[in-house]
């Protein structure tokens, strides 16, 4: 998958996550369950959709655990800090990746009415 390719796409299936960010699948499930940050679409058929956010959290963890050799605790405990919504604007990390999910929905929704109005 190029880069272009990964700025035109919305959506990736595990498989593609896991090529990204070579790690393998079952890893991106197991950290699925510990990382609240990590919090993939799940459709009726249980397939599951990652956004560009959730690959961004998946290549997050893995340096955390990989590079930073920290223990998926110690990361879940380093993560948790910034992906809580709310928090202090002053901290460079305010603007985490679930904090600007959270913010583009917001933003979508304002949209949507507006052209209703």
């Amino acid at each position: 998958m190029t880069l272009e390719e990964l700025t035109k796409k919305d959506f990736f299936t595990i498989g593609e996550v896991a090529r990204i960010c070579s790690v393998p699948e079952y890893t991106i499930r197991y950290w699925e369950k510990n990382f609240t940050a990590l919090n993939p679409i799940k459709k009726a058929s249980h397939h599951r959709r990652y956004t560009k956010t959730d690959v961004e959290v998946v290549l997050q963890i893995k340096e955390l655990i990989y590079k930073h050799k920290m223990t998926v605790a110690g990361a879940k405990k380093h993560l948790n800090r910034f992906f809580s919504v709310g928090g202090n604007k002053e901290d460079p990390n305010f603007y985490s990746a679930k904090n600007l999910k959270f913010l583009k929905e917001i933003r979508e929704t304002l949209s949507q009415i507006l052209k209703e109005c």
